[in-house]
Protein backbone atom coordinates (compact mmCIF):
# COMPACT_ATOMS: atom_id res chain seq x y z
CA UNK A 1 0.00 0.00 0.00
CA UNK A 2 1.44 3.29 -1.17
CA UNK A 3 1.81 6.43 1.18
CA UNK A 4 -1.26 8.33 -0.58
CA UNK A 5 -3.48 4.93 0.03
CA UNK A 6 -2.03 4.51 3.43
CA UNK A 7 -2.87 7.97 4.40
CA UNK A 8 -6.57 7.98 2.95
CA UNK A 9 -6.80 4.38 4.59
CA UNK A 10 -6.82 5.84 7.79
CA UNK A 11 -8.68 9.00 6.79
CA UNK A 12 -11.56 7.23 6.28
CA UNK A 13 -11.22 4.79 9.42
CA UNK A 14 -11.29 8.08 12.40
CA UNK A 15 -14.27 9.59 9.64
CA UNK A 16 -16.33 6.30 10.17
CA UNK A 17 -15.98 6.12 13.80
CA UNK A 18 -15.69 9.32 14.27
CA UNK A 19 -12.39 9.15 16.93
CA UNK A 20 -11.44 12.02 18.43
CA UNK A 21 -7.51 12.28 18.56
CA UNK A 22 -6.94 14.86 21.13
CA UNK A 23 -8.76 17.50 23.25
CA UNK A 24 -11.62 19.66 21.66
CA UNK A 25 -10.49 23.06 20.08
CA UNK A 26 -11.84 26.36 21.59
CA UNK A 27 -15.19 27.38 19.73
CA UNK A 28 -13.54 31.05 19.25
CA UNK A 29 -10.11 30.26 17.91
CA UNK A 30 -12.57 28.22 15.32
CA UNK A 31 -14.83 31.16 14.48
CA UNK A 32 -12.11 33.11 13.95
CA UNK A 33 -10.29 30.87 11.08
CA UNK A 34 -13.68 30.55 9.47
CA UNK A 35 -14.10 34.53 9.68
CA UNK A 36 -10.90 34.89 7.67
CA UNK A 37 -12.01 32.38 5.36
CA UNK A 38 -15.29 33.75 4.50
CA UNK A 39 -15.15 34.08 0.58
CA UNK A 40 -15.65 37.80 -1.15
CA UNK A 41 -16.64 38.94 -4.69
CA UNK A 42 -14.00 40.98 -6.12
CA UNK A 43 -13.87 43.04 -9.36
CA UNK A 44 -13.38 39.97 -11.02
CA UNK A 45 -16.31 37.75 -12.14
CA UNK A 46 -15.66 33.99 -11.59
CA UNK A 47 -16.10 31.42 -14.35
CA UNK A 48 -16.14 27.81 -14.27
CA UNK A 49 -13.47 26.13 -16.04
CA UNK A 50 -13.36 22.44 -16.39
CA UNK A 51 -15.84 19.64 -16.16
CA UNK A 52 -19.48 19.78 -15.44
CA UNK A 53 -19.30 17.85 -12.55
CA UNK A 54 -15.38 16.33 -10.37
CA UNK A 55 -12.98 18.37 -12.22
CA UNK A 56 -14.32 21.68 -13.01
CA UNK A 57 -13.58 24.58 -10.41
CA UNK A 58 -14.82 28.55 -10.32
CA UNK A 59 -12.16 30.56 -10.98
CA UNK A 60 -11.98 34.45 -11.32
CA UNK A 61 -11.36 35.68 -15.12
CA UNK A 62 -8.40 37.39 -14.52
CA UNK A 63 -6.36 35.47 -16.80
CA UNK A 64 -4.38 37.56 -18.89
CA UNK A 65 -0.15 36.91 -19.00
CA UNK A 66 -0.24 33.96 -16.91
CA UNK A 67 2.39 31.19 -18.55
CA UNK A 68 1.88 27.97 -16.38
CA UNK A 69 -0.55 25.95 -14.88
CA UNK A 70 1.01 23.44 -12.22
CA UNK A 71 -1.54 20.57 -11.43
CA UNK A 72 -0.42 18.32 -8.79
CA UNK A 73 -2.63 15.03 -8.14
CA UNK A 74 -4.15 15.10 -11.77
CA UNK A 75 -5.41 11.78 -11.36
CA UNK A 76 -7.44 10.75 -14.12
CA UNK A 77 -9.11 13.79 -14.99
CA UNK A 78 -7.51 16.87 -16.50
CA UNK A 79 -10.56 19.02 -17.80
CA UNK A 80 -9.55 21.53 -15.86
CA UNK A 81 -6.24 21.72 -17.58
CA UNK A 82 -7.70 20.73 -20.82
CA UNK A 83 -10.26 24.50 -20.47
CA UNK A 84 -7.60 26.18 -19.77
CA UNK A 85 -4.83 25.41 -22.66
CA UNK A 86 -8.02 26.57 -25.27
CA UNK A 87 -8.51 29.80 -22.87
CA UNK A 88 -4.72 30.93 -22.52
CA UNK A 89 -2.34 31.04 -25.76
CA UNK A 90 0.47 29.91 -24.97
CA UNK A 91 -0.11 28.20 -21.83
CA UNK A 92 2.24 25.71 -20.27
CA UNK A 93 0.74 22.91 -17.96
CA UNK A 94 2.93 20.89 -15.45
CA UNK A 95 1.14 17.98 -14.27
CA UNK A 96 2.16 15.42 -11.89
CA UNK A 97 0.93 12.00 -9.54
CA UNK A 98 2.75 9.14 -9.09
CA UNK A 99 -0.15 7.49 -8.44
CA UNK A 100 -1.00 6.76 -12.01
CA UNK A 101 1.36 6.20 -15.55
CA UNK A 102 0.64 8.66 -17.47
CA UNK A 103 -1.12 12.35 -18.45
CA UNK A 104 -4.91 11.81 -18.76
CA UNK A 105 -4.44 14.29 -21.87
CA UNK A 106 -2.61 14.56 -24.82
CA UNK A 107 -1.46 17.87 -25.87
CA UNK A 108 2.08 19.62 -26.51
CA UNK A 109 1.54 21.93 -23.49
CA UNK A 110 1.44 19.29 -21.21
CA UNK A 111 4.22 18.33 -18.76
CA UNK A 112 4.18 15.49 -16.67
CA UNK A 113 6.03 13.90 -14.22
CA UNK A 114 5.46 10.66 -11.90
CA UNK A 115 5.64 11.78 -8.77
CA UNK A 116 3.93 13.25 -5.53
CA UNK A 117 3.74 16.76 -4.19
CA UNK A 118 5.28 17.08 -1.01
CA UNK A 119 7.43 18.50 1.86
CA UNK A 120 10.53 16.53 1.06
CA UNK A 121 12.19 15.56 -2.28
CA UNK A 122 13.40 11.89 -2.94
CA UNK A 123 12.05 9.47 -6.00
CA UNK A 124 8.79 9.73 -5.05
CA UNK A 125 8.30 13.16 -3.86
CA UNK A 126 9.05 16.60 -4.82
CA UNK A 127 8.55 19.81 -3.51
CA UNK A 128 6.35 22.60 -5.08
CA UNK A 129 10.16 24.74 -5.14
CA UNK A 130 11.93 22.34 -6.89
CA UNK A 131 9.14 21.55 -9.00
CA UNK A 132 8.97 25.44 -10.35
CA UNK A 133 12.47 26.23 -10.57
CA UNK A 134 13.10 22.93 -12.55
CA UNK A 135 10.19 23.85 -15.20
CA UNK A 136 10.33 27.48 -15.97
CA UNK A 137 12.38 30.46 -15.51
CA UNK A 138 9.36 32.62 -16.46
CA UNK A 139 8.96 35.77 -14.50
CA UNK A 140 5.22 35.64 -15.22
CA UNK A 141 2.10 34.94 -13.03
CA UNK A 142 1.16 31.17 -12.33
CA UNK A 143 -1.59 29.00 -11.19
CA UNK A 144 -1.75 26.35 -8.99
CA UNK A 145 -4.77 23.65 -8.59
CA UNK A 146 -4.01 21.07 -6.25
CA UNK A 147 -6.15 18.35 -5.06
CA UNK A 148 -3.49 15.74 -3.13
CA UNK A 149 -5.60 14.29 -0.58
CA UNK A 150 -4.49 15.63 2.71
CA UNK A 151 -0.76 16.64 1.55
CA UNK A 152 -2.07 19.68 1.18
CA UNK A 153 -1.01 21.03 4.51
CA UNK A 154 2.11 19.97 4.50
CA UNK A 155 3.00 21.88 1.41
CA UNK A 156 1.40 25.24 1.79
CA UNK A 157 3.44 25.44 5.61
CA UNK A 158 6.91 24.03 3.81
CA UNK A 159 6.37 26.37 0.65
CA UNK A 160 7.70 30.20 0.98
CA UNK A 161 5.37 33.32 1.24
CA UNK A 162 7.30 34.82 -1.99
CA UNK A 163 6.69 31.44 -3.79
CA UNK A 164 3.03 31.57 -2.88
CA UNK A 165 3.12 35.04 -4.18
CA UNK A 166 4.14 33.64 -7.67
CA UNK A 167 0.74 32.66 -8.32
CA UNK A 168 -1.99 34.37 -9.45
CA UNK A 169 -4.81 32.16 -8.70
CA UNK A 170 -4.50 29.18 -6.22
CA UNK A 171 -7.42 26.27 -6.58
CA UNK A 172 -7.23 23.65 -3.46
CA UNK A 173 -9.50 20.55 -2.59
CA UNK A 174 -8.49 20.89 1.06
CA UNK A 175 -9.11 17.48 2.94
CA UNK A 176 -10.25 16.26 6.74
CA UNK A 177 -11.77 19.62 7.59
CA UNK A 178 -13.91 18.20 10.33
CA UNK A 179 -11.00 17.86 12.06
CA UNK A 180 -10.67 21.32 12.98
CA UNK A 181 -12.56 20.54 16.04
CA UNK A 182 -9.19 18.61 17.50
CA UNK A 183 -7.09 21.08 19.02
CA UNK A 184 -3.64 19.19 17.47
CA UNK A 185 -5.02 18.87 13.59
CA UNK A 186 -6.72 22.72 14.13
CA UNK A 187 -2.91 24.23 14.64
CA UNK A 188 -1.38 22.06 11.85
CA UNK A 189 -4.46 23.04 9.27
CA UNK A 190 -5.12 27.09 10.48
CA UNK A 191 -1.16 27.39 9.71
CA UNK A 192 -1.31 26.09 6.49
CA UNK A 193 -4.36 28.42 6.02
CA UNK A 194 -2.89 31.47 7.80
CA UNK A 195 0.12 30.71 5.22
CA UNK A 196 -1.54 31.64 2.26
CA UNK A 197 -4.15 34.40 3.60
CA UNK A 198 -0.51 36.79 3.83
CA UNK A 199 -1.16 37.03 -0.15
CA UNK A 200 -4.22 36.04 -1.31
CA UNK A 201 -7.94 36.22 -0.37
CA UNK A 202 -10.86 33.36 -0.46
CA UNK A 203 -13.44 34.62 -3.77
CA UNK A 204 -15.12 30.63 -3.62
CA UNK A 205 -15.72 27.92 -1.97
CA UNK A 206 -17.69 24.67 -2.78
CA UNK A 207 -18.49 21.48 -0.37
CA UNK A 208 -17.02 18.30 -2.48
CA UNK A 209 -20.41 15.54 -2.14
CA UNK A 210 -18.74 12.48 -2.67
CA UNK A 211 -17.35 11.77 0.75
CA UNK A 212 -19.68 10.12 2.57
CA UNK A 213 -19.28 11.32 5.40
CA UNK A 214 -20.26 15.05 4.78
CA UNK A 215 -19.48 16.97 7.46
CA UNK A 216 -19.15 16.87 11.38
CA UNK A 217 -21.43 19.44 13.29
CA UNK A 218 -19.67 21.02 16.34
CA UNK A 219 -21.47 23.14 19.22
CA UNK A 220 -24.04 25.25 15.91
CA UNK A 221 -21.73 24.60 13.10
CA UNK A 222 -20.74 22.45 10.41
CA UNK A 223 -17.96 21.34 8.84
CA UNK A 224 -17.65 19.80 5.79
CA UNK A 225 -15.51 17.19 5.26
CA UNK A 226 -13.69 18.11 1.99
CA UNK A 227 -14.57 21.51 0.50
CA UNK A 228 -12.55 23.25 -2.72
CA UNK A 229 -10.87 26.62 -2.23
CA UNK A 230 -10.41 29.10 -4.65
CA UNK A 231 -8.00 32.00 -3.22
CA UNK A 232 -7.30 35.18 -5.73
CA UNK A 233 -3.65 37.35 -4.67
CA UNK A 234 -4.14 40.15 -3.05
CA UNK A 235 -2.74 43.26 -5.45
CA UNK A 236 -5.42 41.52 -8.01
CA UNK A 237 -8.39 42.95 -6.13
CA UNK A 238 -9.07 46.17 -6.51
CA UNK A 239 -12.87 45.96 -4.98
CA UNK A 240 -14.67 43.88 -2.86
CA UNK A 241 -17.83 43.06 -0.91
CA UNK A 242 -19.50 40.03 0.71
CA UNK A 243 -20.70 37.38 -0.75
CA UNK A 244 -24.34 37.16 0.73
CA UNK A 245 -25.98 33.92 -1.00
CA UNK A 246 -24.42 30.32 -1.86
CA UNK A 247 -24.20 28.03 -4.17
CA UNK A 248 -22.73 30.21 -6.82
CA UNK A 249 -25.06 30.19 -10.17
CA UNK A 250 -21.73 27.94 -11.76
CA UNK A 251 -21.36 25.39 -8.97
CA UNK A 252 -22.41 21.82 -9.75
CA UNK A 253 -22.08 18.73 -7.77
CA UNK A 254 -18.83 16.54 -7.65
CA UNK A 255 -20.79 13.47 -8.47
CA UNK A 256 -24.12 13.33 -10.41
CA UNK A 257 -24.92 10.23 -7.41
CA UNK A 258 -25.82 12.66 -4.72
CA UNK A 259 -27.49 16.21 -4.29
CA UNK A 260 -24.47 18.82 -4.01
CA UNK A 261 -23.33 20.02 -0.82
CA UNK A 262 -24.50 23.29 0.00
CA UNK A 263 -22.33 25.60 1.81
CA UNK A 264 -23.35 26.19 5.60
CA UNK A 265 -24.23 29.31 6.44
CA UNK A 266 -21.82 30.14 8.80
CA UNK A 267 -18.88 30.19 6.02
CA UNK A 268 -19.62 33.31 4.39
CA UNK A 269 -22.40 35.49 6.05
Amino acid sequence: MNIRKLNKFFTNLFLKFNIVTSKTVDINKLKLLINLLKPIKTNHKLIRIGGKNDGGYLIPDDLENIDCLFSPGVSDVASFEQDLIKRIKGLRCFLADFSVQNSPIKHKSINFEKKFLGSISNEKFFTLKDWITKKTKSKNDLILQMDIEGFEYEVLINTEEKLLNRFRIIVIEFHNLEKLTEEFAFKFISAAFEKILKTHMVVHIHPNNTVKHLCRKYKGLELPSVMEFTFLRKDRIKTFTKIERFPHILDRPCTKKRADFILPDFWYH
